[in-house]
C-alpha cells in the first residue's frame, strides 16, 4: 500500500511539454494530460492563425503523449508485482476469476479535430440492431394495470 500511494504521489507531479512550428509554441501537461502552461516564442506573430492552432494543438497532443508515457513506466513496477500475486480465485475455491471478465482496455481517444472525416464516420456506421426488441405500445397493451390505482389493491 505504501508503494502505491508512493507512486500516486510521483505520479501527481509529472508533466511533461510538447512544442511545435520550430519551437515557436510550447504546451505543457500535468499528469492528467491538462494543459498547465503554454508559451510562445517571440517570432509566433509570423504564423497564421491556422498555423498557430494546429501547433499549440500538436503540441498539447505530444505533451499528453509524452505523460501518459512516462505515467505507465512510473506505474509498471507496481504491474508487474502484481502479476506475480495470486488471483482471488485462486486462493478461494469457487470464487470466479475477476480479472477475466474485467473490460477490456477502451480504445484510444480519437486526436481527429471536431467535424474531421474520422469524427464523422462514426455516425455513417449502421446502429446495432436487436432482434428482440419488442415496441412498448404492443408490450403495454399486454399488461393488466399494475400501479398504485389498480383496482386490486
Amino acid at each position: 500500500m505504501r508503494e502505491i500511494a508512493e507512486a500516486s504521489q510521483q505520479r501527481a507531479q509529472l508533466m511533461a511539454s510538447g512544442t511545435a512550428a520550430s519551437g515557436r509554441v510550447t504546451v505543457t501537461v500535468n499528469a492528467d494530460g491538462i494543459v498547465i502552461a503554454t508559451r510562445f516564442s517571440p517570432d509566433v506573430a509570423e504564423l497564421t492563425p491556422e498555423e498557430l492552432a494546429k501547433a499549440v494543438t500538436s503540441a498539447a497532443q505530444q505533451a499528453a503523449q509524452d505523460v501518459a508515457k512516462q505515467s505507465r513506466e512510473l506505474l509498471q513496477p507496481l504491474r508487474d508485482r502484481r502479476a506475480t500475486m495470486p488471483k482471488l480465485s485462486e486462493l478461494i475455491e469457487g470464487m470466479p476469476d475477476l480479472q477475466r471478465h474485467a473490460p477490456l482496455d477502451p480504445p484510444a481517444a480519437s486526436l481527429a479535430p471536431p467535424n474531421s472525416r474520422e469524427r464523422l464516420a462514426r455516425f455513417t456506421e449502421p446502429a446495432p440492431q436487436f432482434s428482440n426488441a419488442v415496441d412498448y405500445d404492443d408490450w403495454d397493451s399486454g399488461r393488466r394495470n399494475q400501479g398504485a390505482t389498480d383496482s386490486s389493491w
